[in-house]
């Protein structure tokens, strides 16, 4: 009886990591363990980046929403405190944007915080 060997199924599945490693540098796109262990790294990092980034923005808002309430003699937890107490329900991507591209917009969302804070 012949020896099967799974060999559609293995070289298909070696295809498929190369092709994955395609644009890596040197041997870690050419030999297959190489590419298996880059491609492999390359898939955790990804999963640990996209939960990252969504932690690196945030602190972003945040450092854009404490710059922009200076001016305004307000500090960036106090203006979240007075706008919570509001009942205003924009988040701190939106908040940020409203500062950067609306600023009188901005300042009606200050003093609307700076008088809930006073009133409480």
């Amino acid at each position: 009886m012949p020896r099967a060997t799974n060999a559609p199924a293995s070289r298909q599945r070696r295809k498929r990591k190369l092709r994955l490693a395609k644009g890596f540098y040197g041997a870690r796109s050419k030999r297959f363990r190489q590419a298996t262990e880059a491609v492999d790294r390359a898939m955790v990092q990804a999963t640990k980046h996209r939960k990252l980034r969504k932690r690196e923005y945030r602190s972003l808002w945040i450092t854009r929403l404490a710059a922009a309430c200076r001016p305004h003699a307000i500090t960036y937890s106090r203006l979240i405190e007075g706008l919570t107490k509001a009942g205003v329900l924009l988040n701190r991507k939106m908040l940020s944007e409203i500062a950067i591209h609306d600023p009188d917009g901005f300042a009606s969302l200050v003093s609307t915080a700076k008088s809930q804070i006073k009133a409480a």
